[in-house]
């Protein structure tokens, strides 16, 4: 149904972003359906998706065998069997498979590693002159996860509950099991281990949320590289079509110590992925994070940042690439990974519009930006299809209902740092 046919039975929309809504209406994106931002948004998946595929991995690393150690100089250094660990959602073993590709780490992945940007070095050397991948944003992710808690969904609530209280001092005591110095501080204090293991069911919940992310991104990848994505609506789609897909994937955290399993959340819990971990991200990342530190001043008195979680706007969907990478999470660290995974289009591509290389981070962090208004706006057809009407519904009261919905979400785009109008012209470089 096109927009015409929606508006024929309601009046104009006057919303601010009403061009947005009526496109919207007519089940398109916030970014406009141009063959340039689609090639924008599916290269710089790819390019994310690769060290995203690092990123799972390293997070359920940490939340279920780094777990509590005091001093984790190694947790970024992931061990082969984390490597080869099959993702749930690629490869022949997949409970359902979205990514045609392999199961086990990515084979650009692993020639990075390897290699990096200075060859063929120890990996402690690659570590310490910081040629490796920023595990450093994955983790500053999780913690605005943590930090902006409350987002809906059970598993958050669950954190503070008895039984997850008894679960995580199983787990904290088998760990420090032959320890008595942690035990004894354990006992002592015991809210302080408690919340480390909230931090590590995060990193558990985010790990589980990116496992299927990644894949979804190869798949869009290779798709748009065969033909079979040509629109930017198309792409939203298959990512709408993908979150109901995978809508009901458990999100848990498994402790293993000594080789025992400890289940400090179960899976029969029936936390799922759309509730506890994929809308909760998208509302404490995209949106909400943090300032970025050395930009605002977290004094009280000084009143330069909200007094309201609510009112946090410093996500990607609100970042200023061009001076610093100014989010919340700084997108320069993820910036920093993708360029080395860029399909050689979206490099030819830069390289015709960047002011030199050194611009090229900025750029694809502003193609970032468009393509993180794509999840976005599939986020937002996602919950429209679940709680509202069909976009094409004969009942103009069910498509008033739904144009309040889409108004209501662009109301979150009136703060004048918003990139919504920025995102709508091809010029914005």
């Amino acid at each position: 149904m096109n927009a015409v046919a929606t508006r024929a039975k309601l009046p104009p929309s006057r919303h601010p972003h009403a061009e947005i809504v009526h496109r919207l209406e007519a089940g398109g994106a916030m970014l406009p359906d141009t063959p340039e931002n689609l090639m924008q948004i599916i290269g710089i998946y790819k390019a994310y998706a690769v060290p995203m595929d690092f990123y799972w991995r390293d997070l359920l690393y940490i939340g279920e065998r780094v777990f509590l150690e005091p001093l984790p100089f190694f947790k970024y250094f992931l061990p082969k069997e984390y490597l080869e660990l099959h993702n749930h959602y690629a490869g022949d073993t997949a409970d359902l498979r979205i990514w045609r590709g392999e199961a086990t780490a990515h084979p650009e992945l692993l020639a990075f590693m390897e290699r990096g940007e200075t060859g063929r070095l120890p990996r402690l050397l690659h570590h310490l002159w910081h040629d490796r991948v920023n595990m450093e944003f994955a983790e500053m992710c999780m913690r605005a996860m943590l930090w902006h808690r409350g987002m809906g969904g059970r598993f958050d609530p669950y954190l503070d509950s008895d039984e997850y209280k008894a679960n995580a001092n199983r787990a904290i005591e088998a760990y420090f099991r032959g320890n008595p110095a942690m035990l004894a501080l354990h006992r002592l204090f015991p809210d302080m281990f408690i919340e480390q293991c909230r931090q590590a069911s995060y990193y558990a919940n985010l790990g589980l949320f990116w496992e299927v992310m990644a894949p979804v991104f190869f798949e869009m990848s290779d798709l748009y590289d065969e033909g079979k994505l040509r629109t930017v609506p198309e792409a939203m789609n298959f990512l709408v079509n993908g979150i109901f897909a995978i809508a009901g994937r458990p999100i848990y955290h498994h402790v293993y110590i000594r080789g025992e399993c400890y289940e400090v959340i179960p899976k029969s819990k029936g936390f799922t992925w759309l509730y506890e971990a994929a809308l909760p991200y998208v509302e404490a990342v995209f949106y909400r994070t943090a300032p970025f530190r050395g930009t605002k001043s977290y004094n009280a008195q000084a009143h330069q940042i909200p007094v309201d979680q609510k009112d946090f706007h410093y996500g990607i969907l609100y970042a200023d690439v061009f001076p610093v990478g100014t989010a919340g999470i700084p997108p320069t660290l993820l910036m920093q990974d993708m360029l080395h995974f860029l399909p050689p289009y979206l490099v030819e591509y830069y390289q015709r519009h960047c002011r030199g290389e050194d611009d090229m981070l900025v750029q694809l962090g502003i193609t970032f930006q468009r393509s993180m208004y794509v999840v976005t706006s599939a986020v937002i057809q996602a919950l429209r299809t679940a709680l509202l009407y069909p976009l094409d519904d004969p009942n103009p009261r069910h498509l008033m209902a739904n144009r309040q919905f889409f108004e209501g979400q662009m109301d979150r785009f009136l703060r004048p740092e918003a990139r919504l109008r920025d995102v709508q012209r091809s010029d914005y470089r």
